[in-house]
């Protein structure tokens, strides 16, 4: 081995900290390192049979992010059994002198099964707990807890380079197979529904001066600009970048527009179908059985996503009446003073 690629993606700078730390011990090894960026560079660089790949990324809804997993899927095929370690930012949380690991799910296994059936062999997998950033659920922690945080995560990374660049095989992932298989059904409803659904839930309030920041620096180009406001695609991989990174605090998570449509749809718009839509009298839907649950669900899954797209693009226009702006803006959670955003250290 005399050369290391390094591929990442990162939405707040999580994984482009782990990346760089990996890159950093790679080169005080003597070996010629190089770090890419998958948002950037959709195509993986030239490579020899004496090179290492490394692949980092954060956790979304407990798998790699699409755009990762699309990447991974580009690889070419090898012959050469070509050494990959594959590792994961997830929402790590501290408690007073308690570290709160977060959960992989199916993130580096899915990884890991592609990139063996192309002929690769995964010599390492490394979950690494950075700050959970994820503003729509909770406040960002305060600096003192994020530098505790990355400081401890900067010592496990840096301690898994200089092992698996010196020839062992590391699978300390192996660990949270347990916890792993029990959410791997929310990891596969979240790729196929939970993420459609969760980009419809930021906006830009008044306070956006339409810098364009958002839309420039996402990094799935998932935000355009509609009626003079940034608009969510479902491109949207909720990285957090644009929320975090706004400078004037204008993207917020719209809680109480999200929690009404959702009311609506399940009081109001699905009972409705099952009304005009008698499917159980076609004999669709009649048992309990786990396809009847699974086609039940892909079907009210559907009807929640375009009533969803609907609504979100209907109230993006009325928002241009301040009493419906005020309505959504003030029941949204990170409107309050005390939600903080994610900064990570420089």
């Amino acid at each position: 081995m005399k050369q290391i690629h390094i591929y990442y993606f990162s939405g707040t700078g999580n994984a482009r900290m782990v990346a760089r730390w990996m890159n950093e011990e790679a080169q005080n090894a003597g070996l010629e390192s190089r770090v890419i960026n998958v948002s950037q560079n959709r195509i993986a660089r030239e490579m020899t049979p004496d090179t290492m790949l490394g692949f980092i990324s954060p956790t979304h809804g407990f798998n790699y992010p699409p755009l990762m997993i699309y990447f991974l899927l580009r690889m070419p095929t090898t012959k050469e059994h070509q050494p990959v370690f594959l590792m994961n930012t997830r929402a790590g949380m501290k408690f007073g002198p308690l570290y709160i690991p977060g959960l992989s799910g199916i993130a580096l296994w899915l990884a890991a099964f592609i990139l063996w059936t192309k002929g690769y062999h995964v010599a390492g997998m490394r979950s690494i707990d950075m700050p959970s950033n994820w503003i729509s659920l909770h406040p960002g922690y305060g600096p003192k807890t994020i530098v505790a945080i990355v400081a401890r995560c900067e010592k496990k990374t840096r301690h898994f380079a200089r092992q698996i660049y010196s020839g062992k095989k590391i699978y300390r992932a192996a660990c949270d197979i347990v916890q792993d298989a029990l959410i791997s059904p929310i990891a596969i409803a979240y790729f196929l529904v939970g993420r459609f659904i969760l980009s419809k839930t930021l906006y830009a309030t008044r306070a956006c001066n339409r810098c364009g920041k958002c839309i420039k620096e996402c990094p799935v180009k998932a935000i355009y600009e509609v009626a003079d406001r940034p608009y969510w695609s479902f491109r949207c991989e909720s990285c957090m970048r644009c929320i975090n990174n706004c400078p004037q605090r204008a993207i917020e998570a719209g809680h109480g527009m999200f929690a009404a449509i959702m009311v609506l749809v399940y009081t109001f718009v699905i009972s409705a179908f099952y009304r005009y839509f008698p499917v159980s009298k076609w004999g669709i839907f009649n048992s309990d059985s786990f396809l009847d649950k699974l086609a039940r669900f892909t079907l009210e899954s559907f009807i929640v996503l375009v009533f969803l797209v609907f609504c979100y693009r209907l109230i993006h226009h009325l928002r241009r009446y301040r009493w419906i702006d005020a309505m959504i803006t003030y029941t949204s959670l990170t409107k309050l003073k005390f939600w903080r955003r994610y900064k990570a250290p420089e």
